[in-house]
């Protein structure tokens, strides 16, 4: 089959997985990122070390169409910035990081963990113009350990449920495109976070600190200093209950009730 793959790498196995099927890849859509908290360059040297002609600019329907006339098949969707212009005449496979009907929305995870969910996954469906609420082709199930969780191995579990349902995907795929299952109309949409959703302050207890500060590991999050009024953005930064200790090389403490905060990336803001 030939396919083409949309993604950044937040869900990089769908497009390594992908070549590992055998499938023809005839193009990658990327977009540009930060390449500090989310990144796409693992997906763009994956092109360019199999010689797939890649592009960084949104794309059009004219570029459904182009693929078309290559001869695709399908496409698959791993993680992209952009509402893609949806055609009639070719199939296109979101991978979504929930369990879907639960969980519609544009950043699923963090959500997963704030809301004390025990049990999340994958699902591939169909794409259509309604975000999220094309008919479900495949799902996968994993256990989220909500008091010790955080971003990265919430996702690093993600990450490993996804070759084994691309693999099914290739194989069978005009049987499971044509019989994916309607999604209820009582479907769960969450909201992107809010700058609230992952800002700690130095009244919050050390519990809201270490919920928030695992849920966006690896993202930008706040600390406001609420007696001189200053903010912090904090990268990668972890929560403890007791007195402060001594920092790690290049980390920086801020306190909170119950306990401190240490932060290897901080910045005044």
């Amino acid at each position: 089959m030939k396919a083409a793959y949309v993604g950044i790498d937040i869900l990089y196995p769908a497009l390594s997985s992908l070549y590992d099927t055998g499938c023809e890849i005839v193009k990658v859509f990327t977009c540009n990122t930060d390449n500090v908290t989310e990144f796409n360059t693992a997906t763009i040297s994956f092109a360019k070390d199999h010689g797939i002609p890649f592009q960084t600019e949104r794309i059009k329907k004219d570029d459904l169409y182009s693929l078309l006339d290559m001869g695709c098949d399908f496409v698959l969707v791993g993680g992209y910035y952009y509402i893609i212009p949806v055609i009639d005449e070719l199939r296109i496979v979101n991978t979504h990081p929930a369990l879907l009907p639960t969980g519609r929305g544009g950043w699923p995870m963090p959500q997963t963990i704030l809301k004390g969910m025990t049990v999340s996954g994958v699902t591939m469906h169909r794409m259509t113009k309604g975000l999220d609420e094309g008919a479900i082709i495949l799902k996968r199930q994993m256990p989220v350990y909500p008091d010790t969780d955080d971003l990265g191995t919430f996702t690093k579990r993600q990450w490993d449920l996804i070759p084994d349902m691309v693999k099914e995907l290739v194989s069978d795929f005009d049987n499971l495109w044509n019989n994916a299952v309607p999604q209820p109309e009582d479907a769960e949409y969450w909201q992107l976070p809010t700058k609230e959703d992952y800002t700690v302050r130095d009244t919050d207890d050390v519990s809201r600190a270490d919920l928030v500060l695992r849920a966006f590991y690896g993202y930008e999050c706040y600390y406001i200093d609420t007696r001189t009024n200053t903010e912090y953005e904090l990268i990668e930064a972890s929560a403890h209950e007791g007195a402060p200790k001594s920092p790690a090389p290049g980390c920086r403490l801020f306190t909170v009730k119950g306990g401190y905060i240490s932060s290897p990336r901080t910045r005044c803001v």
